[in-house]
């Protein structure tokens, strides 16, 4: 007996640091269903020939990891509304039609997070991000549409902060890096989308001397777990979500369109993907 066994990706250059394979094949067999998700190493200069070939060897989707998640947008048929407004996906949904189908579910990911994870009002107050990178478009993006009604931005380099001011409009104020701190004075949500802390990167020096201890507080890098940034904003007594939450739940939208299953975001999936 013959069956199709679905088959998904991540797809990047490099790719094998991803978790994302341990992730959904852990969904998989907790689920019982029959499916794979692997590595793809795919250079650029290769990458729409081996998406347009995907669909034919079983593949039914793929996630998109740096450096091709603003490229593939040219690629797709399909563009969501929000990854053209982020200006990337992370998401591809290979359609019975042939079609290629754009998402980015990268904002999802980082608002379900805080929701999950902290007594977070985004509409309580002003919110603080830190960097002006693919993830900060992303998070400002999803910040807005869940109603923050202002967001202090500032970057290491200020043009990128000022275009993303441009892009997105009134409710974006920029801040020098050297004043970053300021920006803490009232805020009601902090997000660092900077790599400043993760493991191997020098730390994140903003300081946090004007920060509210209502406020919360999350970083995107979740290695090390817990950065430096989200102890010192524990220590003001704030909130503070990590960042693996934001890994886990923007990959639940895209299980769920590939294997037919919304899987779920629990301490069992944090612990496994801890372990690995």
């Amino acid at each position: 007996m013959s069956e199709h066994i679905p088959l998904a990706g991540v797809i990047g250059a490099p790719v094998a640091h991803s978790k994302s394979p341990a992730l959904h094949g852990y969904w998989l067999k907790r689920y019982g269903i029959a499916g794979h998700y692997v590595h793809l190493h795919v250079e650029q200069v290769d990458l729409e020939e081996v998406l347009r070939a995907m669909p034919k060897m079983g593949f039914v989707g793929a996630n998109v990891t740096i450096p091709h998640k603003e490229h593939v947008l040219a690629i797709a048929d399909v563009v969501t509304d929000r990854a053209a407004l982020i200006g990337a996906a992370n998401t591809l949904i290979f359609r019975a039609d042939g079609k290629l189908h754009a998402d980015n579910t990268d904002g999802y990911g980082f608002v379900e997070n805080l929701r999950m994870n902290a007594d977070w009002d985004p509409k309580a107050g002003p919110a603080v991000v830190l960097g002006a990178g693919g993830a900060a478009r992303a998070v400002i993006a999803s910040l807005l549409e869940v109603g923050v009604p202002e967001i202090r931005l500032s970057n290491r380099t200020r043009t990128r902060a000022d275009a993303l001011r441009e892009e997105f409009g009134a409710k974006i104020s920029v801040v020098e890096w050297v004043n970053a701190g300021d920006m803490m004075k009232g805020a009601a949500t902090v997000v660092n989308t900077t790599s400043l802390g993760m493991q191997g990167q020098p730390e994140l020096k903003v300081p946090l001397d004007l920060l509210s201890s209502d406020a919360v507080v999350t970083d995107i890098v979740y290695t090390p777990l817990r950065t430096a940034f989200l102890e010192q904003a524990t220590q003001k007594g704030c909130q503070t979500v990590d960042g693996l939450g934001m890994l886990l739940y923007q990959a639940a939208p895209g299980f769920e369109r590939w294997f037919g299953q919304r899987p779920e975001v629990d301490a069992a999936t944090r612990d496994f993907i801890l372990s690995v």
